[in-house]
C-alpha cells in the first residue's frame, strides 16, 4: 500500500486562536477516536519538529533565510490506497487541519 507524508503547514495570513483547557480535552478526545478509526493507516505519527540546520555541498550562501521549521509545524506518514484515501485520514485528524493550517500529502514513491 503506498505510503504518504503528511506536513503539517502554517498557511498565510492564517493565525489560529489558542484552544481552552476544555477544547483541548475534546479535542484529546476526538484524537483517539481518529487514532482507533484509522490505526490501519497510521505508519508514523511523527511529531512536531525541533532545531535543524541546512546542510548543502558548498558552503551555505549568505542571507536570512527562512527556516523549515516556520514552515513546517510537524508531519506523520499515513498508507492508503491512494491519495485521495491518505488526505481523509489527514483531514480527519483533530487539530491537524483547521483555521490558519494545512495539510501537505505528498506520495513517498520508493524502488
Amino acid at each position: 500500500m503506498p505510503k504518504y507524508l503528511c506536513l503539517q503547514r502554517s498557511l498565510p495570513g492564517g493565525k489560529a486562536e489558542r484552544p481552552s483547557p476544555a477544547q483541548m480535552q475534546e479535542m484529546y478526545a476526538q484524537f483517539g477516536a481518529w487514532q482507533q478509526k484509522f490505526k490501519a493507516n497510521l505508519v508514523d505519527m511523527g511529531g512536531r519538529l525541533g532545531e535543524g540546520r541546512l546542510t548543502t555541498a558548498d558552503p551555505a550562501p549568505d542571507g536570512p533565510f527562512v527556516e523549515i521549521k516556520e514552515l513546517v509545524g510537524g508531519y506523520m506518514i499515513v498508507s492508503a490506497d491512494s491519495l485521495d484515501a491518505a488526505i481523509e485520514v489527514a483531514r480527519g485528524c483533530p487539530g491537524l487541519v483547521g483555521p490558519g493550517s494545512g495539510v501537505d500529502v505528498i506520495e513517498i514513491r520508493t524502488p
